[in-house]
């Protein structure tokens, strides 16, 4: 496995972790469980958030193109119309 396949697979661990984590938050009914998993979410997420510009520095990873004006505003009228 070369570096831009492990930077790959532990982003990927790290959105599954995050997934799993949202999923313990939602359905926990212990605020202290809750607040531990919400604790370990955010230090999830500074890794995920590290290990994508290491990516993206590297050239392992390129960003989507921003979105235009005219899908933000599509984007925002179909979010509150809900």
């Amino acid at each position: 496995m070369n570096e831009k396949e492990a930077i790959a697979d532990a982003l990927t661990s790290c959105n599954n972790l995050i997934t799993m984590l949202n999923y313990g938050i939602m359905h926990s009914n212990n605020k202290s469980f809750r607040d531990t998993l919400c604790n370990s979410r955010n230090q999830m997420e500074a890794l995920q958030w590290e290990l994508y510009l290491f990516a993206k520095q590297n050239g392992y990873y390129v960003p989507a193109a921003p979105a235009g004006q005219a899908d933000v505003e599509a984007v925002k009228t179909f979010v509150t119309s809900c």
